[in-house]
């Protein structure tokens, strides 16, 4: 059989002390793939290794897919419950998933879980469960380091959930999947976290007839509606020019964090960047226009008419420090869309280059060279930028347009700048290319921003029936 060895070697236990915990994890290799299983106290690991070892000595065949003795039938199709399952599921996924789609994958495979208990007696509340899922169990990081408080419904959940198989019951898998689109009080979750949900959980399921757990992919024979999605840009989101100066002027004048945050929000609007490649800028990205000597000043002034760029070829999406490697509160990672290594150049027009000067000559960036950090260093936090951008739409619109979508995410700057950009006549491909979008996905999201389209076309057409 191809999936079984006998070329296996048990390592000495590696000891991991932390703040807060010691780790103890097994390691072993069966054939050329590796293995490591963490426990919480020397006496598991020592016992876990132990039985490794003995059957090892046996002459026993190891699974490569499972790493485990075939004997324990860990993998059986009949015995291997949802519980090791998504926790394989997990595992499998971690080192190459990027901390969101981590995040993603737990939130999945929580929704799915209740569909697939057996029993409610003894069972903890829903939120005790929710929170063990998704913070330990479907974490492969830090599983071993779940408190004591939560290791009870832990080893609940062990105990009580179906096995894979079960899955082959159409009602049993039509019932995991409503879950999985619902919330707890069954009404149906945000379109793209349904979208989201069913993807996960059929990729899962992908890897369970993988695993040889499912003959096949039972979530392919059941008729699901897709909740329709809108991708276009709502045109009542986008703020005009007039609008975002203001709004700019508003975050400046708050105090503390305010005026270091102008150039932040000045970047998304004028150059039209996600958040999470702003807030990871350094000033090696950031090229700015030459001064110009003015003589009857005797100063060095900023060109009136000169544009700069900004290069960069990263972003820093803030996930959680649950979910990264290093335990910092964002990833930085490649741009989106884009394979790791490649760049992208955006315009700096006239009036961003001014305020880029001036926040670099107010606020020097950081040792790492990060242009936008929090008052007392480190990541900018996500809830500083927010509350200043509520406080600055508070400042400047009125009561009605306060509570209209106008500018109400940060991502709507980014919005609004494509828009100009489009309604100015830069041809759909240069402003693509800025973005970071493919044309067909920039014209299905700004179709309903692009001002004049339909006056233009009627005028064609009226131009055509007229014979001119």
């Amino acid at each position: 059989m191809k999936d079984i060895t006998y070329d296996v070697r048990v390592y000495k236990t590696e000891v991991y002390r932390g703040a807060r915990v010691v780790t103890h994890t097994v390691r072993w290799k069966t054939g050329d793939k590796p293995w490591r299983r963490p426990f919480r106290t020397a006496a598991q690991a020592d016992t876990f290794r132990s039985e490794l070892q003995a059957a090892a000595r046996k002459g026993e065949a190891f699974s490569l897919i499972t790493g485990e003795p075939v004997s324990w039938n860990r993998a059986d199709k009949a015995g291997m419950s949802w519980y090791d399952f998504a926790t394989a599921y997990v595992d499998m996924k971690w080192k190459r998933a990027s901390a969101g789609y981590r995040r993603d994958i737990a939130r999945a495979l929580m929704a799915a879980t209740p569909a697939m208990l057996t029993s409610t007696r003894g069972k903890p509340s829903n939120q005790m469960i929710r929170k063990a899922l998704v913070r330990w169990v479907f974490n492969a990081r830090d599983r071993a380091d779940c408190p004591s408080e939560y290791a009870t419904v832990v080893e609940w959940l062990k105990r009580n959930t179906c096995p894979v198989s079960a899955l082959d019951d159409a009602a049993v898998m039509r019932r995991v999947l409503d879950t999985a689109t619902s919330k707890l009080d069954g009404k149906p979750v945000a379109a793209s976290t349904a979208r989201r949900n069913r993807a996960i959980l059929f990729n899962a399921l992908e890897y369970a007839v993988e695993l040889k757990l499912l003959t096949g992919n039972p979530i392919q024979g059941l008729k699901w509606q897709a909740p329709k999605t809108s991708h276009e840009v709502n045109r009542e989101c986008v703020v005009n020019p007039g609008q975002a100066r203001r709004l700019l002027a508003a975050v400046g004048a708050q105090p503390r964090s305010g005026p270091r945050l102008v150039a932040f929000f000045a970047i998304l609007y004028f150059a039209g960047l996600r958040p999470e490649e702003a807030v990871g800028l350094r000033k090696a990205n950031v090229v700015l226009p030459a001064l110009e000597w003015n003589q009857e000043t005797e100063q060095w002034e900023e060109p009136p008419d000169g544009w700069g760029e900004l290069r960069f070829r990263t972003a820093s999406p803030d996930v959680g420090k649950e979910w990264t490697d290093d335990g910092a509160q964002r990833e930085e990672r490649h741009l989106k869309h884009r394979a790791s290594g490649d760049s992208r150049a955006v315009p700096c027009p006239p009036e961003l280059a001014r305020i880029l000067r001036a926040h670099l000559a107010a606020f020097p960036p950081a040792q790492d060279g990060r242009l936008f950090t929090g008052i007392n260093g480190g990541d900018l936090p996500t809830i500083t930028y927010r509350r200043a951008w509520d406080r600055a739409r508070a400042a400047v619109l009125t009561e009605a347009e306060y509570a209209s979508p106008l500018g109400k995410r940060i991502y709507d700057l980014r919005h609004a700048c494509l828009s100009t950009w489009l309604n100015a006549g830069v041809p759909a491909t240069q402003v693509a290319h800025w973005a970071g979008h493919s044309v067909d996905v920039l014209l299905k999201i700004y179709a309903k921003c692009i001002v004049g389209q339909d006056e233009a076309a009627k005028r064609r057409i009226s131009d055509a029936l007229e014979g001119r």
